[in-house]
């Protein structure tokens, strides 16, 4: 699995808004400057958000985007699936795949670990981890 800038972006706006979360809707332009990233690309990572629900939008002058839920309740596993789609590190193990080989596969077990221990990973990780610095703490 290689992460993308999709990823890497969709994250960083996310935390952003994390850090700004309950105090209303922040501009697109202005979550773009702090971060270093395009607000044309940023539209394009806020569209398949908004759709899964992780954000909303807010129309108007005061307008922009907010988190749908509380950063404890969004991980970083959601955000990833959301922006780049499966998270696994080889097609043959992905959700519901099979490979012709896999009866047979002596490494398919570790590929299927890895994925497992990168998805727990990614799925007990939340943006509130990620705002107060805590990642990896239980």
């Amino acid at each position: 699995m290689k992460l993308t800038t999709r990823g890497e972006y969709g994250v960083l706006a996310m935390h952003d808004l994390a850090m700004h979360y309950g105090t209303g809707p922040v501009a697109l332009k202005v979550i773009a400057a702090r971060q270093g990233i395009s607000e044309h690309y940023l539209e394009q990572l806020m569209r398949p958000l908004r759709q899964d629900g992780l954000v909303r939008s807010v129309r108007g002058a005061q307008g922009g985007y907010e988190l749908a839920r509380a950063p404890a309740e969004i991980s970083v596993g959601d955000i990833l699936r959301v922006v780049e789609g499966p998270l696994s590190t080889l097609e043959c193990v992905a959700d519901g795949a099979s490979c012709k080989r896999s009866a047979k596969c002596a490494a398919r077990s570790v590929w299927e670990l890895l994925d497992r221990k990168i998805n727990d990973v990614l799925d007990s990780t939340t943006l509130y981890h990620l705002c107060t610095g805590t990642v990896g703490q239980e």
